[in-house]
């Protein structure tokens, strides 16, 4: 089964202008907003989702990535810490974080903005959560984050292997749950955390949009379901992440490895985890035009 998951953290203190029609029939602009890819994407898969955030009167910039870079992650193997499940995301992953640092202040010095939005896709997702970790969230209103397996796989599963080699593991330590969002004296500070996942099958791609009041909803796995070959495969992808084949997903993510503790959870029907090979009608991924539709408004 496919589930679309989607995490959100917002701050309390949200600056800039919201796009509205001005007197001359033009959109006035709105919060600066920078697109991080997932792992293995590049820059260009994104072009249709940050066209269509332009046209709504975002200004936009997609973090600068090729397919060939994510090879760099490869120095990690020399690493020690690697072979030992204990890998720490820098100094390996610096070029990503360090892009980031640029992306955002190319933005801020284009668009006249103090701060921007940051709309994270899979890896992008916790690679967002270490930059604000390492680098501050001064510069950062919102971080957003589409199909991100934010929880490190459990422990002591038999067939289940740790692909991030202990980098969750970190992150889970270090910014446990919405770790950014506003607590007590230090709410003018921090990000507000607004999560979202989604719930969907393979068959039906319809959208339904759940929100969550609570910190955290259960997805109810105990339906009675007959998967199919391809659910079965998926599973095993599931299993790797949660340590489970019998959950929720987005086909790649699993809903309960992008949930966050402290932060508001949404929920999608029928939306595929990657924009490579998406269809906006058969195969909506969160990029698509009526997902992003109900979205979007986090932004705002």
């Amino acid at each position: 089964m496919v589930m679309a998951p989607m995490v959100c953290t917002q701050s309390s203190h949200i600056v800039g202008c919201l796009a509205s029609p001005s007197n001359n029939g033009h959109l006035t602009q709105r919060q600066s907003t920078v697109i991080l890819p997932g792992l293995g994407n590049n820059t260009g898969d994104y072009a249709p989702l940050s066209s269509a955030l332009r046209s709504k009167g975002f200004p936009v910039k997609v973090l600068k990535v090729s397919r060939l870079d994510w090879l760099r992650n490869a120095a990690g193997l020399l690493d020690g810490n690697y072979w030992r499940g204990t890998l720490k995301p820098r100094p390996v992953l610096d070029w990503y974080l360090e892009r980031i640092k640029v992306a955002i202040d190319a933005v801020k010095a284009k668009h006249g903005h103090d701060k921007v939005s940051l709309i994270a896709h899979s890896a992008g997702g916790w690679l967002a959560r270490v930059f604000m970790l390492e680098f501050g969230t001064d510069d950062i209103s919102l971080l957003l984050t589409l199909g991100t397996p934010h929880l490190p796989p459990p422990k002591g599963v038999p067939g289940v292997f740790d692909q991030t080699r202990g980098l969750l593991d970190y992150v889970e330590e270090k910014c446990p749950g919405a770790f950014h969002a506003p607590q007590g004296a230090t709410r003018s500070k921090s990000p507000d955390a607004v999560v979202a996942a989604g719930v969907g099958s393979v068959t039906t791609g319809t959208l339904v949009e759940t929100i969550v009041e609570s910190d955290e909803e259960e997805i109810d796995d105990g339906e009675e379901l007959t998967p199919s070959y391809e659910d079965r495969l998926i599973g095993q992808g599931y299993k790797q992440v949660c340590g489970r084949g019998d959950v929720w997903g987005d086909g790649v993510v699993p809903a309960m490895s992008a949930h966050l503790r402290g932060a508001t959870n949404i929920t999608f029907d029928g939306v595929y985890h990657s924009p490579v090979g998406a269809n906006d009608e058969e195969r909506p991924w969160y990029g698509s035009p009526k997902v992003l539709d109900e979205w979007i408004k986090f932004l705002e």
